[in-house]
Formats: structure tokens, C-alpha cells, sequence
């Protein structure tokens, strides 16, 4: 029995060494941890719990037969972040190259599989250059299996990828598919084809990390939710993210109690509304003063800087906050916000998530550019996504709320089901400006009277009271009372039952 143990052992100790010591080094000389160190660090200490650890590609082509590793590229298993179940894959780069192979992918179909079945969120470390050749449409049809496997768990159990190395071709969809993508800055990239294909095929010279580096998805394509300066980095912003979600979609996000009470009243807010309606002011200012313990956990936040999403607690529960940000564009609605928006209110709706919607917003982006690309499909997409959201819905409406985009920022006409305004709120069709020049276009000559009849506009029209009087805003309420009034609307809602009618599924306009 002692020599079997023994064998056990010896097995063990070649699979933990992945590729050998010397592309272990190479790893580390990249600025990069290898598959073992990064779950070490992500998952609680001790806690991981590994399957498939003997498991070996099967492919007998190319000298393959006589090449093979322990554990086939990638490592799989659960374990606990802060106590809580996940299950994770970390694909070895030192081991082929990290590529995929037909068992690499059952390897993570399995624990896919396995985490929809106990209600466990997903980790995906991605560090992999991509299909393993030698295995031709095996490979593809692993990738297959697995992108399968993402479609069946969204919406079920949250999926979080972290690109931390190469990830290219058909590679890229299955990060795609999951709700959070974290990459790391000079190390990870991901396209579908690469730079020297685009060179070939249209005579662009790009580097790999200008075409799909960490930065370039954070701040252009939208694609990536954080940007981190090394795998440390990300993997502790991930261990502290996850704490906002919960297990999955049967269940609410964990509760942290905090000394900081419902009540609490914000006096500086009282004056954060510029005089002037046409100046700017920060409304992440708003989001950190009303949440607990001023922590605002945002996503996205180098991309669509017109709109501001995350994750942040009132009276120990989690919600997803949506704001207009008054800094950038004015606030205005545009394709991109309106993506990234109407993406992370489906998600919380998916998973139990409170929405709170702070809205100044003097209506949609004009122009040739947002008409050409397609802003009216993408903003009915935010609309879609508010409209279709049975989870809790509280709207505050700290200055504008024009046009359509008063609707579309979760109005109580789209089942919002508390709305406030501060008193510096106006609602109306366009600005007192905009209006008074149609309207009484025949005194565009006398500055004097537009002048005067913009005045008598905005008393009669841009102020929340039309709206209230309508029952379309439940009240009007300081704004220094806003956290106290948002914490008690919330409560009342904890047991809100609301479903959608019966059907397959929605046929959002994608």
C-alpha cells in the first residue's frame, strides 16, 4: 500500500509542476503568477478542492503520444472566496501553451456543469494561446462545448472571467458570454484575429496590445469591466467583488451588517445642485454619500464615462446603481451608455439585485454618428432592459429628465416602483430654452420677451411638482434625506413579487 501512496504522491507533485520548472520561471519572468499561484490567491487558503488533476489529452498525432502532461493545461475544482462556494478553472500556460484541447475542455464543462447544479458561482482564468493544433476539430468542438456550457449558466449563476495571459480567436466568446471580464494591464489581451492578420488582411499596423490590450477594452470597446496593473491586483479585486453577488439566481446577495445607519442624513447635498442648470456637477459625489460606509464598488468606469454603473450597499444589502454623470456629455444618453447600461440592469435583474437610478439627463446624443450607429436600437435597449426588470426599483431624479430619456431612466411609467425628485429636479419634454424658441418661434427677435417666456416655462414646467401632481413621482424630498428615504423604500420592497408574462424568452433588440 505504501508504494501506491507513494505513486500517488510522486502523480501529484508532476502535475503541480505543469510544464517543468523552467517554463514556470518564463511564467514568472512575463510578470505572471501560473495557474496553482493564482488560485492559491484567489480562493480562501486551503480551501481548494481539485478535480481531474491525472486527466491527459488523447490525441496520438504529431508526437503528441509521446508528450504528455498531467492535468492537460488547465486546473479545475472549488473551493471558498470569504467562505462562500465557487468553482473555478485556470488554464496552465506552461503546459502546451495553455491551449485547448478536447479533455481541457471537458475538464471545464465539468465543473460548469457542476457549479449550475449547486448554485455556485463560475471563475474562468483564461491564459491560453488559443486551439490546440495537433487536435484540429476536436479543439473546436471543445470550445464549442464550453460556449454552450456559458449560454446555460447565464442568468443562473454568476460567470466571472479573468483574462490574465493570450486570449484570441474563439477564444474570446466565451469570456464574452459571462457577466464580468477583469484583464490585466501588458499581460493579457484579447481579439479575435490577431495583429498580424490585420495587418495581412487590411494593411493596419497594430500591436497586440493597442488592438485588444487591457486598456483598449476598458476604455474603448467596452468589452472589459476592470483593467488591473498585475494578476495580484485582480485577483483581490475579485475576491472583494464577489462578495456583492449572490450565489446564484434563487438566492439575494449576502447581507453585511454596518455601523452605518439608514438614517444618516447628507447636508452637503443640499448644495451640490449648481445654480446655474446648464453647470456641471459630480454625481459620484451622490453615489458615495448615500451608500454605506461611502464604498462604491463601479464597473466600467474608463468606458461611457456619461454613465455611471456598480455595486454599492444600503442598510447592508446590496443594489445596482445606474446615474447619469452631468460631468461627461452633459449626462446625455448615447449608444455606448446606453449598452453598458441596459447590460448591467439585466444582470442585476437576473440575480436578485435592487436597481437605484439617479437621472439628470437633458435627453439622447444628437447627430449623424449616433443616428447612422444604430441609437435607436441601442437605446431601446436600455428601455427594454428597465421595462422587462422585476427586481426593486427606486429613481431619483436629482436636476434634468428630458424627453424620452425621462422614460427610459427607469420612470415610474416602466414599473419603477419608488420615484423621487429633488426640488431642483425639472421634468419636461426638452429644456425651457429648446421649448420656448418652438413654441413662440414668432418672438425669436426679441431676446427680451424669450427671455421672459423662458421664465414663465420653467416655473410652469421644468420642476417635479407637474410630475407629482400626476402621481408620476412619489415625492419630492431633500436631497440631504435622499440615503434615509432610498434605505426605507427599499426595505418595504425586500419582498416584492412581480413576474413577467409566460414566454420563452424576450426578444430584446440586440
Amino acid at each position: 500500500m505504501k508504494d501506491i501512496v507513494d505513486q500517488l504522491a510522486e502523480k501529484r507533485a508532476a502535475a503541480a509542476l505543469g510544464g517543468g520548472q523552467d517554463r514556470i520561471d518564463k511564467q514568472h519572468a512575463r510578470g505572471k503568477l501560473t495557474a496553482r499561484e493564482r488560485i492559491e490567491l484567489l480562493l480562501d487558503e486551503g480551501s481548494f478542492e481539485e478535480w481531474d488533476t491525472f486527466v491527459e489529452h488523447r490525441c496520438n498525432d504529431f508526437g503528441m503520444e509521446d508528450n504528455k502532461v498531467l492535468g492537460d493545461g488547465v486546473v479545475t475544482g472549488y473551493g471558498t472566496i470569504n467562505g462562500r462556494m465557487v468553482f473555478i478553472f485556470s488554464q496552465d500556460f506552461t503546459v502546451f501553451g495553455g491551449s485547448l484541447s478536447e479533455t481541457h475542455a471537458e475538464k471545464i464543462c465539468k465543473i460548469m456543469e457542476q457549479a449550475v447544479k449547486v448554485g455556485a458561482p463560475i471563475i474562468g482564468i483564461n491564459d491560453s494561446g488559443g486551439a490546440r493544433i495537433q487536435e484540429g476539430v476536436l479543439s473546436l468542438g471543445g470550445y464549442a462545448d464550453v460556449f454552450q456550457k456559458n449560454v446555460l449558466a447565464s442568468g443562473v449563476v454568476p460567470q466571472i472571467s479573468l483574462v490574465m495571459g493570450p486570449c484570441a480567436g474563439g477564444a474570446v466568446y466565451s469570456p464574452a458570454m459571462t457577466d464580468f471580464i477583469f484583464m490585466v494591464k501588458d499581460t493579457s489581451y484579447m481579439f479575435v484575429t490577431g495583429p498580424d492578420v490585420v495587418k495581412t488582411v487590411t494593411h493596419e499596423q497594430v500591436t497586440a496590445e493597442e488592438l485588444g490590450g487591457a486598456v483598449t477594452h476598458s476604455t474603448i470597446s467596452g468589452v472589459c469591466d476592470h483593467a488591473c496593473e498585475n494578476d495580484v491586483e485582480a485577483l483581490g479585486m475579485v475576491r472583494r467583488f464577489i462578495n456583492y453577488l449572490p450565489s446564484n439566481n434563487r438566492e439575494k446577495a449576502p447581507f453585511r451588517p454596518t455601523p452605518d445607519t439608514a438614517d444618516r442624513a447628507e447636508m452637503s447635498l443640499d448644495t451640490l445642485i449648481p445654480d446655474n442648470p446648464n453647470k456641471p456637477y459630480n454625481m459620484k459625489e451622490v453615489i458615495y454619500k448615500i451608500a454605506d460606509d461611502n464604498e462604491f464598488w463601479e464597473l466600467q468606469p474608463d468606458h461611457a464615462k456619461n454613465i455611471v454603473i456598480g455595486m454599492a450597499r444600503m442598510d447592508g444589502h446590496t443594489v445596482g446603481i445606474v446615474a447619469n454623470q452631468p460631468l461627461v456629455q452633459a449626462g446625455c444618453l448615447d449608444i455606448k451608455s446606453s449598452i453598458k447600461a441596459g447590460r448591467f440592469v439585466r444582470f442585476c435583474d437576473a440575480f436578485n439585485i435592487p436597481i437605484v437610478t439617479l437621472v439628470d439627463v437633458p435627453g439622447f446624443m444628437p447627430g449623424t454618428a449616433q443616428e447612422y450607429g444604430g441609437i435607436i436600437k441601442h437605446g431601446a435597449k436600455l428601455l427594454f432592459a428597465y421595462a422587462e426588470a422585476t427586481v426593486p426599483k427606486v429613481t431619483i431624479i436629482t436636476r434634468k429628465a428630458y424627453g424620452g430619456a425621462y422614460d427610459v431612466m427607469a420612470s415610474k411609467h416602466l414599473r419603477g416602483d419608488v420615484n423621487f425628485a429633488w426640488p431642483s429636479a425639472e421634468i419636461a419634454v426638452m429644456g425651457p430654452k429648446g421649448a420656448v424658441e418652438i413654441i413662440f418661434r414668432g418672438d425669436l427677435g426679441d431676446e427680451e420677451k424669450i427671455e421672459q417666456r423662458t421664465e414663465e416655462y420653467r416655473k410652469k414646467f421644468a420642476n417635479p411638482f407637474i410630475a407629482a401632481s400626476r402621481g408620476f413621482i412619489d415625492d419630492v424630498i431633500a436631497p440631504h434625506a435622499t440615503r434615509k428615504r432610498v434605505c426605507r423604500s427599499l426595505a418595504m420592497l425586500r419582498e416584492k413579487k412581480l413576474e413577467n408574462p409566460w414566454r420563452k424568452h424576450d426578444n430584446i433588440p440586440l
